[in-house]
């Protein structure tokens, strides 16, 4: 099954054109690499209406596989975990707590990361850290779980 994904760089610096979005196309990389097709992308600031509004648009198109880059740590600003929290039907523990351990074993900042999973509508929703080295590490951290987890987001019948 070919995983229908989409990715949200959350930014207030992106969005407005301040800078270039890196992590959003790191993303798509790794996601292209691993046979996913990434049906919708978003640049998005760092407002907790329009992060839930995109991810929710996103579930609506189709999109199995919902990945966040940015907004994950303790800026006043970021903000995309209680984004997810209040759409989400249930938090996956597991998927933030094996990204920070794997990336404790890379940097000692990684226990600033509040990067999770949850189920939101019809999707499985990640927030990635916003650098792109980063997002790209914790994705191939977690990569194993998510064929399975989309297929239940989407009810697809599954051997166990």
């Amino acid at each position: 099954m070919a995983i229908p994904v989409g990715i949200i760089t959350v930014s207030d610096r992106a969005s407005s054109g301040e800078y270039e979005d890196h992590g959003g196309p790191a993303v798509r990389k790794a996601c292209q690499e691993n046979g996913w097709e990434v049906l919708a992308e978003a640049v998005v600031p760092d407002e907790l209406g329009r992060i839930q509004t995109t991810i929710r648009a996103f579930s609506a198109q189709g999109c199995g596989l919902i990945l966040t880059t940015g907004g994950t740590g303790v800026d006043p600003r970021d903000v995309t975990p209680e984004a997810i929290r209040g759409i989400m039907r249930v938090e996956i523990p597991g998927f933030g707590e094996t990204m920070r351990m794997r990336s404790l074993e890379i940097t000692p900042n990684a226990i600033l990361s509040r990067s999770l999973a949850a189920m939101v509508d019809k999707s499985l929703v990640i927030a990635l850290p916003g650098k792109p080295t980063g997002a790209v590490e914790c994705l191939e951290f977690v990569k194993g779980a998510i064929p399975h987890s989309v297929k239940l987001a989407l009810g697809v019948p599954t051997s166990c």
